[in-house]
This record gives C-alpha cells, sequence and structure tokens, in this order.
C-alpha cells in the first residue's frame, strides 16, 4: 500500500513539473518573439543604417558533407545588407574552439568570395553560443549598436539576449531552411530560449572575454 502511495504521488509531482516546464517554455518562446518583433526584419529597407553588422557561426557543412543552408543564406543575407549600404563593417562570430573547424574563417572566405573587402571583416573566435556572441560584440569589439544576421528564430533570441544587455540591436532575417530540413534544429530551438532566462537568472558570461579590438 505504501509503495501504491508513493507512485501516485511521484506521477503527481512529475506530471506537474511536467505541466510547469510546458508552461515555461511557451511563455519563454512568446516573450522572446513578442518584445523583439520591432527589431527585427526580412525588409533590409526597414532597417537602420548601423556601423556594424554581427553574422552569427554555423559551418558551411553539415556532418554528413552536404551542403548547411543556414550557412549559405546567412552570407547570402550578410552581403545583401553590405551592399545596401546599411552597414560598413562586420564582426564574424562564431566557433573555433578545435583547430580544424573554424566557422569565423569559413564565413570570412565566403564574404570575401561574394565581393566583401577583407579589411572590413572583424573575426570573433570565441563566439561558442549566441550570448557569447552578443557580449563579446559589446565588451570586446566596443560596439553597442549593431545588426544580427542569422535565421529568423535566431536572431528573435539573440536581438532579446542583446537589448537585456543594453545593447541596441535589429536583426536582419536570412532565408530560413526547409521546416523538414531544420526540423532538429527548430524543436532545439525552443529549449535554447527557456536557457536564455536561465543564464539571465544565473548572471551566466561568455566563457572568453579578453583583450579589446577596435573596429576602425
Amino acid at each position: 500500500m505504501k509503495i501504491q502511495n508513493i507512485l501516485k504521488k511521484t506521477f503527481k509531482y512529475t506530471f506537474i513539473l511536467g505541466c510547469v516546464c510546458i508552461i515555461f517554455t511557451i511563455f519563454a518562446n512568446y516573450r522572446i518573439e513578442k518584445s523583439t518583433e520591432e527589431f527585427v526584419f526580412s525588409d533590409v529597407n526597414k532597417l537602420p543604417k548601423t556601423k556594424v553588422a554581427v553574422v552569427l557561426g554555423t559551418a558551411p557543412n553539415l556532418i554528413n558533407g552536404y551542403q548547411n543552408f543556414y550557412f549559405t543564406y546567412r552570407i547570402q543575407a550578410a552581403t545583401e545588407l553590405y551592399k545596401s549600404d546599411k552597414i560598413s563593417h562586420f564582426i564574424l562570430s562564431g566557433d573555433h574552439g578545435r583547430k580544424n573547424y573554424n566557422e569565423p574563417e569559413a564565413m570570412k572566405q565566403a564574404l570575401v568570395k561574394n565581393g566583401i573587402p577583407e579589411n572590413v571583416i572583424y573575426l570573433d573566435y570565441a563566439g561558442f553560443r549566441t550570448l557569447d556572441s552578443m557580449i563579446r560584440a559589446k565588451e570586446i569589439f566596443g560596439q553597442s549598436e549593431f545588426i544580427v544576421v542569422s535565421q529568423q528564430f535566431h536572431n528573435e533570441r539573440a536581438v532579446y539576449i542583446a537589448r537585456q544587455n543594453g545593447i541596441n540591436a535589429f536583426g536582419y532575417n536570412a532565408r530560413d531552411v526547409n521546416k523538414n530540413v531544420g526540423l532538429k534544429t527548430n524543436i532545439r530551438e525552443y529549449f535554447a530560449r527557456v536557457k536564455v532566462f536561465f543564464d539571465s537568472f544565473f548572471g551566466v558570461e561568455p566563457k572568453f572575454l579578453g583583450e579589446k579590438i577596435e573596429i576602425i
């Protein structure tokens, strides 16, 4: 009988906890999407003119070797942004935590191939997370205003983080990938948005800061 009561209580509390988690996940996603809708655009003409765009990193190819369209479309959007004369410099922020994995360099090569001058490109090798990319753009590169380039779902989270940290950030949405192809990424995004609030509550900071870099 005692075991039965324990099981009932365990089920009850597990159910309550599950409901709380679901409600909080819905809240986190709604809050981020709603509070950034005035700052995230798919039309380049709606963006203000700023000095810098921060392009968020991803690899040019998937693990299976196929083309990563998240990367391709971000490079296209970044090129459009520069050629529209909305920005004059780039911070390419991504992961270079392993010797043979270098997101910023891959983005740089792709942009140069698209006609972007190499001297307007700055590389942030410690953009391991969106939080790191936003804070480092301010603390290391000295930018309190910039345009973020990524897909809309990512821009919303990035702009939210930036604005919560006193940065006047806007988002320029790169084309999204096919929903079936990007299903795993879109599901993961729901939980990444929940983590934004935990990071804020616990005061999580970038993995690395370091010496300041002046954008001339």
